[in-house]
């Protein structure tokens, strides 16, 4: 029997800072306040950021009875975003450029909104729409998009009310306008219809358990990165924000060490190396050169891999007359990590460069703070980190899965500009990554829930504990990355904006991944 309307609502105060969004009500606090003068409060504070701390979805008896409770729900579908890039999506559209996939669901989502006051499913899935003659200026395919959007998230509606009889007739014609191959709301549906129908599934006890969950998973995630070097090389070479990103973060290493004679570099997820070669040719191309660069490469598996990185990375510092040891630690698991292994030497300035090495431990605590201790124990000069630009990783499975509507949006938007259709590379990355990392945040909860993003403002307080002070970067990191993104066809799509210190890069206004630089105090 299916439970009447039920959902969590956002309080009032929460939709007011829906732009930084979506730390826990724990630190709403007034800043005057000594929010870590206590080290059992604090790391409470700590277990809210990174953990699953609110009851599960079932539990919550929250009826939607008007529309200021509905608006504070689904607050991101019809708030404008923060930026826009050129026309900003609204219920009137005066030209023929076309939409965005973020624009597009940004209009889906207003109506869905007005779509919530229908009595009837059957007036749901009704192909004419009593709010489509609004949308003025749409093609006839935008329309129809706009309304695949809405009858997704009307069936995301249900799913979290427990109506599932309902939510499976709303993905049955999800599924009917969507595909793996069509245009970017099409391919988007077509991967959260498949996780919506799975999280069904397992709500209903049809299956027991995610497949691949918890650290296995996590660590399957990584095996596949590791294991599709091509893939990998292809997207970073059509993509213009990964390599803005990575000229932006090694302009901010370089500029922390580049009087040194001597440099030592540890790298947390060093993968295909590009980002190495682009520091090693940063580095030895200064106006006094460095005779000396170091790199550790840590890990916790995949050691092969690794070793045939370090190959290349050898091969190239050759290439460029460049001195060039290369070290490979590789650990069971992160609790065993320690300043022994690093083989320090005062003689050499020390940096930490994370792309994308963090995230994979929101779900382990213990792992992450293990991690940090040791690299505050080394003091290094800088530490460099890149990591995604949105929280996919709230407790609420709505909040959560309209976020990552919108950031696998701006992604799949992307895909479609800069790679062919038929690009081999294109289908491995939607069904891979983007397919299984959508699947894990729709369709998973708790431990088995490996994909977990945070945005840089949890980030912020939770380096706060090992005495870490953001710093900013310099008119050098900017200009490289927009010297970057101009080397591209679609380059002009890549948005920049500061987050405090922090730069964020994203597709057409959407952030997709947060640069930040950090000294210890």
């Amino acid at each position: 029997m299916e439970k009447p309307n039920e959902i969590c609502n956002y309080s009032k105060g929460d939709v007011a800072n829906q732009d930084i969004e979506k730390l826990p009500p724990l630190f709403e606090e007034d800043d005057s306040s000594d929010l870590f003068s206590s080290s059992k409060v604090y790391d409470h504070q700590l277990d809210a950021l990174f953990q699953d701390t609110t009851p599960p979805l079932w539990s919550y008896e929250h009826k939607m009875q008007e529309l200021e409770a509905i608006e504070s729900q689904y607050f991101k579908l019809i708030k404008p975003p923060a930026r826009s890039h050129g026309r900003v999506a609204s219920s009137e559209v005066s030209d023929q450029r076309k939409l965005s996939t973020n624009e597009v669901i940004r209009l889906g989502g207003e109506r869905f909104i007005k779509s919530r006051s229908l009595s009837s499913t059957k007036d749901m899935l009704d192909s004419t729409h009593p709010y489509a003659g609004s949308f003025v200026g749409l093609s006839d395919q935008e329309l129809k998009d706009v309304q695949l959007i809405e009858n997704l998230l009307l069936s995301l509606e249900k799913v979290a009310q427990q109506q599932f009889d309902r939510s499976r007739k709303l993905l049955d014609w999800c599924d009917a306008l969507s595909s793996s191959s069509g245009n970017p709301i099409q391919r988007i549906v077509y991967y959260f219809s498949k996780a919506l129908r799975e999280k069904i599934d397992r709500e209903t006890g049809k299956i027991s358990s995610f497949t691949g969950s918890g650290k296995k998973n996590e660590h399957g995630t990584q095996g596949r990165i590791m294991n599709t070097t091509m893939t990998r090389l292809s997207i970073y070479q059509k993509l213009p924000f990964y390599q803005v990103g990575h000229f932006s973060a090694v302009q901010a290493l370089v500029d922390r060490v580049s009087k040194a004679k001597r440099v030592h570099v540890v790298e947390l997820a060093i993968r295909q190396g590009v980002h190495t070669m682009i520091l090693m040719q940063a580095l030895a191309s200064q106006p006094e050169p460095i005779k000396h660069l170091k790199i550790t490469a840590v890990g916790t598996g995949f050691e092969k891999q690794i070793q045939q990185t370090g190959g290349h990375l050898k091969s190239f510092a050759e290439s460029i007359n460049l001195s060039f040891p290369y070290n490979v630690v590789i650990v069971e698991d992160m609790l065993e990590f320690n300043i022994d292994l690093l083989e320090l030497n005062p003689r050499e300035a020390l940096g930490v460069f994370s792309m994308y090495g963090l995230w994979s431990m929101i779900g382990q605590q213990d792992r992450l703070e293990s991690l940090m201790k040791v690299i505050k124990s080394i003091k290094p000069r800088v530490m460099v980190m890149c990591e995604v630009a949105a929280n996919l990783n709230s407790p609420n499975f709505v909040n959560r899965l309209i976020e990552a509507l919108f950031h696998y949006g701006a992604l799949f938007d992307s895909l479609e500009d800069c790679m062919d259709g038929e690009d081999e590379h294109r289908g491995i990355t939607e069904s891979m990554y983007l397919g299984e990392g959508i699947r894990s945040i729709v369709a998973a909860e708790g431990a088995e829930r490996a994909v977990r993003h945070v945005n840089i403002d949890v980030w912020r307080k939770f380096f706060v504990r090992f005495g870490m002070k953001e710093i900013g970067f310099s008119a050098s990191s900017l200009y490289q990355a927009k010297l970057a993104a101009r080397r591209f066809p679609f380059g002009s799509c890549c948005t920049f904006d500061m987050d405090g210190k922090s730069i964020k890069i994203g597709w057409k206004g959407t952030p997709i991944e947060c640069l930040s630089a950090w000294k210890f105090s």
